[in-house]
């Protein structure tokens, strides 16, 4: 199956249901009285994860998901059917972000867990709702809430206790391939490994834990070179870096300038990546001058470095590196990202947002913009002259009117808001 961890894709949530204009008209019941229903509530998009999946192949070849609209009220005070939710299914360990706002909404971390990312409007009301002592028979009632439309972003970080990184061809893959049942692709050529392997490794003494070979890293990878951002995607959850070095420099570079290389990749790099338990790994030892080399390189890292040589293609050293990186991972603390708190779900506000904008266009014409006001025309009922009557107060208690006069509205002025257009009167 093709690895797919990062897609674009648009959400929009159901429209509410619009409210219903209707009395009561039966025999023998003399003024009935309004008996509008209100509208159901539109179907919500909620991310659900799951570990049946490992990749985000299904959003890549499906990119707009929209849910159903509320079912509009009827007479008798007959409520609209609310609309079901669309479900889209991710793997977990999958962050869900609002590309526009660049703000996380929801990170899936485990099995089962749901986020709603785009709400559903709710149900307009119907004239049943809007009986008052002065107004016995309103003939006033409101459209369905619109539903949120985002544009999403949706990355995929690996859900792995063990991070291989290192220079393309140091053995990353080899070594998962020993250790573990997984099968990922090795040859004798650079980014071998495009796409993350992931294996589940067994320790002697029983414990287990899931280790991922990451593609190679090289020079600039923080800033994105290579497969920069992607490779350093998955390693964020990685609570212990095992850190693979090419010892006998059989690619014509300089151990422990490449083990040099790749910490500074790893520390420019945002979620403290160098603050987590590091495990060296010397490969290659069978090839000379690899026993030369591991001296050099221990003088130069110092004596408090442990480094753990092997030959993994004939398990020559592997059972001691496997307890190490048990070990390490007893000491590790569980959650590693600075984003992961008690809960997953995110939430912001937009602040200092005003409720309307005002543009002249010129020649008389003026433009309401802001999602509030845009909301206000989308419910309201502009048909009858009770509920024109109703969105007219709204606006005004908003301060529209008093804000185009001081944008230099005059009487006989054209102004829109969304798709409404009105002629200004003092």
């Amino acid at each position: 199956m093709k690895f797919i961890d990062q897609v674009s894709i648009y959400a929009e949530a159901g429209k509410g249901g619009d409210g219903v204009v209707a009395f009561r008209r039966e025999a023998h019941v003399p003024k009935g009285g309004p008996a509008g229903g209100d509208g159901g509530k539109g179907g919500s998009i909620i991310f659900e994860a799951t570990n049946s999946l490992t990749t985000l192949l299904d959003l890549r070849y499906n990119r707009e998901y929209k849910a159903r609209a509320g079912g509009n009220g009827m007479a008798k005070k007959m409520h609209g059917a609310d609309a079901d939710d669309l479900i889209i299914k991710v793997p977990v360990g999958t962050v869900v972000s609002d590309e526009d706002r660049d703000k996380i909404i929801c990170d899936l971390v485990k099995d089962g867990q749901r986020a709603t990312v785009c709400k559903g409007g709710r149900g307009g009301r119907g004239n049943a709702r809007f009986a008052t002592s002065r107004n016995p028979a309103p003939k006033i009632c409101e459209n369905g809430e619109p539903g949120e439309k985002k544009n999403l972003k949706v990355e995929l970080k690996l859900l792995a206790d063990v991070g291989l990184v290192g220079f393309p061809s140091v053995g990353k893959s080899t070594l998962l391939s020993v250790v573990s049942k997984a099968r990922p692709k090795i040859a004798d050529y650079h980014f071998t490994t495009i796409v993350p392997n992931l294996g589940v490794v067994q320790v002697k003494d029983g414990r287990s834990f899931v280790m991922a070979d990451l593609p190679g890293l090289i020079e600039g990878a923080s800033q994105g070179k290579g497969l920069g951002h992607q490779f350093l995607r998955h390693i964020e959850r990685c609570r212990v870096i095992v850190h693979v070095i090419d010892m006998s420099g059989s690619e014509g570079r300089d151990p422990y300038e490449d083990y040099v290389q790749i910490n500074k990749e790893l520390g420019e790099y945002k979620y403290g990546l160098l603050d987590r338990p590091q495990i060296i790994v010397a490969n290659k030892m069978d090839l000379d001058p690899a026993e030369e080399n591991l001296e050099e390189f221990k003088k130069k890292v110092g004596d408090d470095v442990k480094i753990y040589p092997i030959i993994a293609p004939i398990h020559e050293g592997l059972d001691a590196l496997l307890y190490a990186i048990g070990d390490a991972l007893d000491k590790a603390p569980i959650s590693t990202m600075e984003e992961e708190e008690d809960t997953v779900l995110y939430s912001y506000e937009d602040e200092d947002v005003p409720p309307f904008e005002i543009h002249n266009e010129g020649n008389g014409y003026f433009v309401v913009t802001g999602e509030k006001v845009e909301r206000l025309v989308q419910m309201a009922a502009l048909y009858t002259d009770d509920g024109f009557n109703r969105f007219a107060r709204q606006i005004r208690n908003m301060g529209v009117d008093e804000g185009l006069r001081i944008a230099g509205a005059k009487d006989g002025d054209t102004i829109r808001i969304y798709d409404f257009e009105f002629t200004f009167s003092d």
